[in-house]
């Protein structure tokens, strides 16, 4: 697949002035839920409606979704609000039922992007529709398999596409229920600048209260619109419920985040300077919470010390890591005056720990 300006037609012809939002509950629980939410998102910045009809969980006997049921839910939401409509399909069945109910937008989730069987089979169902298809990234950290999905989309095709960034599974805790690695979706907008990328800060967050500045960054960083959850009681939500925010919480949201595009030169090199910032942010962020686990391993090295009644400075140890890093750095373009000082200062902070350890 190559980039074409075309892959943005479906965008710019929404002649939006703010940054495209897909927003609506997890999961349809019922229709009074769906249509409540719907009005309170009627007449905002909310293009597409979403709502999770069949939903892939982790084990089973947890809340899987009303089913078909739903669609026609949505069809009231069209019908009263005029919203366009949008849920996720994972099988053919699923296209079929989702087409035969008119929903405009339909996206691949997490979990069936990681199958070329499951993608191919929706390709098939898809063939040639005029319906815009979203893909999100698989849970894996794995850029050829979100690339193949969405290529194999458009090998079938289907000309309305775009990628969605919902973050990675890790098996390491960290603040994030699914790590975002922006580097990914960076190099994704690299290779395809004209494919619209939106972001869903609420998987990658799995907390409300981490949802406006997950945003920031993605729009920070030239994401082309945001998907949302959102619900009117998110604590009583049958699914996901922490990471759901209200309609009202969602308008101020929108209204906080909305950049508007402008066209002078000054306004495309403030934006240029901008993005670029928030990638230094984004690898500034994993440099800290890298040098934390380096220091919790420290930490554990202390204790092993102390233990063994060990001597924390192991200068033989440390003159061959040193030697190393400056090999590894030039090759990266990084001095060995600054390699140097950066790893001096790193094993200073880890003798600290050891000492702590051993001393406390």
């Amino acid at each position: 697949m190559e980039n074409k300006k075309e892959l943005r037609t479906w965008l710019d012809d929404l002649k939006l002035d703010h940054p495209l939002v897909i927003a609506g509950p997890c999961s349809a629980e019922t229709e009074e839920q769906v249509l409540g939410i719907a009005h309170q998102l009627k007449d905002t910045d909310v293009s597409y409606y979403r709502a999770g009809i069949w939903k892939p969980r982790t084990r089973p006997g947890m809340f899987e979704g009303v089913g078909a049921l739903g669609l026609k839910w949505l069809q009231k939401v069209k019908a009263e609000t005029g919203m366009k409509t949008a849920t996720e399909v994972a099988n053919r069945a699923h296209v079929e039922l989702a087409l035969e109910h008119d929903i405009d937008l339909l996206w691949i989730g997490a979990r069936s992007t990681v199958s070329p069987f499951i993608v191919q089979e929706i390709a098939d169902a898809l063939k040639g529709t005029d319906k815009i298809v979203l893909v999100k990234n698989p849970v894996n950290p794995d850029l050829p398999l979100w690339l193949g999905a969405i290529e194999r989309l458009a090998s079938a095709d289907i000309k309305r596409l775009g990628a969605i960034h919902r973050g990675f599974s890790t098996y390491d805790k960290t603040k994030y229920r699914n790590n975002p690695e922006w580097q990914l979706a960076i190099e994704l907008q690299t290779k395809f600048p004209d494919l619209p990328l939106i972001n869903d800060p609420s998987h990658i967050t799995g907390k409300r209260d981490m949802i406006f500045d997950v945003s920031q960054t993605a729009l920070d960083l030239n994401f082309d619109g945001l998907m949302i959850e959102t619900h009117t009681d998110p604590d009583a939500a049958w699914s996901d419920a922490a990471q759901q925010v209200t309609p009202k919480a969602l308008i101020q949201m929108m209204s906080d985040l909305k950049i508007r595009k402008e066209s002078d030169p000054e306004a495309e090199y403030n934006t240029n300077l901008n993005n670029l910032r928030a990638q230094i942010d984004v690898v500034d962020n994993q440099l800290i919470e890298m040098m934390g686990k380096r220091m919790k391993i420290a930490d554990g090295i202390g204790a092993l010390k102390k233990q063994k009644n060990v001597a924390v400075l192991q200068s033989k140890r440390w003159n061959e890591i040193l030697g190393k890093m400056v090999l590894e750095g030039e090759q990266n373009g990084l001095s060995e005056e600054f390699i140097l000082k950066m790893f001096k200062a790193i094993h200073q902070e880890s003798i600290n720990h050891q000492e702590k350890i051993i001393n406390g």
